[in-house]
């Protein structure tokens, strides 16, 4: 994997940041706008998965996100914002008081391809994607680096998101893939 080359600037960053809080709290208040503002630079219109991740008090609260691009990033960060605030089954939806401590975090994906050797997985470089039958488990780049784990230990929480064992990744019929992303 060469790398994923993406550096979007600060102001798409603020952008995309401000675009999170705008969908949650248009949500909440049903006022404001129900639709993302347009984007004044490229990166945001180009078609990328990415996943909005919300914490508070340093806890997550909640994370969903589209691994593949269906549609431009704004528009994906827009909808994932939501549904990390509202849909993420681990958790109630947001409230209005849980707006002013919220930390936001985006990880945009680059492309999600097999990976040829698990030896080559690099801890807090690449994502990973565990898929056997009906079962898949991602985990993205960073979090085995807040986890501490190293990269065994990021394959077998990889396949236990899975619903697998933690070894299932040296089955055959195991798929792994893997993937970058910039983290902001």
């Amino acid at each position: 994997m060469d790398g994923f080359r993406l550096n979007p600037s600060v102001e798409e960053k603020r952008y995309l940041k401000e675009l999170v809080l705008l969908s949650i709290t248009s949500r909440l208040s049903g006022a404001g706008p129900q639709t993302p503002p347009e984007p004044a630079s490229a990166l945001p219109r180009m078609e990328l998965g990415a996943f909005v991740t919300l914490k508070r008090q340093g806890n997550l609260r909640g994370c969903i996100g589209n691994i593949i691009g269906q549609g431009p990033l704004f528009q994906t960060v827009w909808n994932m914002a939501r549904a990390a605030a509202f849909e993420d089954p681990r958790f109630q939806p947001l409230g209005p008081g849980e707006l002013a401590d919220l930390d936001i975090e985006i990880s945009i994906l680059g492309p999600v391809l097999p990976c040829p050797d698990p030896e080559l997985v690099e801890v807090g470089r690449h994502g990973l994607i565990v898929r056997q039958g009906m079962r898949q488990g991602l985990l993205l780049p960073q979090v085995p680096v807040e986890w501490g784990w190293d990269r065994l230990q990021f394959l077998a929480q990889t396949c236990r998101k899975a619903g697998l064992p933690a070894q299932a990744w040296k089955n055959p019929d195991t798929q792994l893939y893997w993937f970058e992303a910039v983290v902001f």
